[in-house]
């Protein structure tokens, strides 16, 4: 079945790590509905010329619900743009339940993620032989709210590298709640807007980086990165020579 919306990753930001079928998807609406500046406006230029261009900056839930009734009705076919990956933190599940409502058929295509792209930027591997072998990927409590066992402080107890989502502005209290599981002198990288131009990183330990990331002004767009896998390295068995 040919989907008439079709849910793409756009990756973090740098044109370049837009997958290709996100491209060819791209390329081939009639519609793009995309995230505002969270999407970089060089990825729109592989859109067709005749293609429609529709900012969601400002949109409510209900207007993008009359956005794919109305254009699928058109016969459309509609692509909508989401920053980094759509299987976590991307705010797509009450937009598929809807489309399954109305029986419009979508399909998801999948895009590089932040911290991905973060992890490249520092050149570190998250997960190292005798540091860490589990990746724990979370965010503060919001509106949504979350069980308290999946709290960070919670979380850090486990030791292991932790990607924070969506905390930047809160750092002070997710710092607080790091502080539970790990060590003042565990290290901490802030990646701010990773894989665009304007990409800055700060580096500290618990014990100096919000000082720090205040002192930036940053509270947004920003991945936070805890854990030893950020100052030491280990020897992977895969590599090692061991039988």
């Amino acid at each position: 079945m040919k989907p008439k919306v079709v849910f793409v990753g756009a990756g973090p930001g740098d044109p370049e790590l837009l997958t290709l079928r996100g491209k060819r998807e791209i390329e081939s609406a009639d519609v793009i509905i995309y995230a505002g500046s969270l999407v970089h406006r060089d990825i729109l230029k592989y859109a067709r010329s005749d293609a429609i261009q529709i900012d969601s900056y400002g949109k409510t839930r209900e207007d993008l619900f009359a956005l794919y009734k109305k254009f699928a009705v058109e016969g459309k076919r509609i692509v909508r743009l989401h920053t980094g990956d759509l299987s976590f933190y991307s705010a797509i599940l009450e937009q598929m339940e809807y489309l399954e409502s109305i029986d419009i058929y979508f399909e998801l295509v999948p895009g590089v993620t932040a911290f991905s792209a973060a992890s490249a930027s520092l050149k570190r591997e998250l997960t190292s032989p005798g540091i860490s072998q589990t990746l724990i990927i979370t965010k503060p409590f919001g509106k949504t709210g979350k069980p308290a066992e999946e709290s960070i402080a919670e979380l850090s107890k486990h030791g292991a590298t932790m990607v924070i989502f969506l905390g930047a502005h809160l750092i002070d209290d997710v710092v607080s709640e790091l502080r539970v599981g790990y060590p003042p002198e565990t290290h901490v990288a802030v990646v701010h807007k990773a894989s665009w131009a304007e990409e800055r990183i700060i580096r500290g330990t618990l014990d100096d980086i919000a000082v720090k990331v205040k002192k930036e002004d940053i509270t947004s767009q920003s991945v936070i990165i805890v854990g030893d896998v950020l100052n030491k390295s280990g020897v992977s068995i895969l590599y090692g020579g061991e039988k």
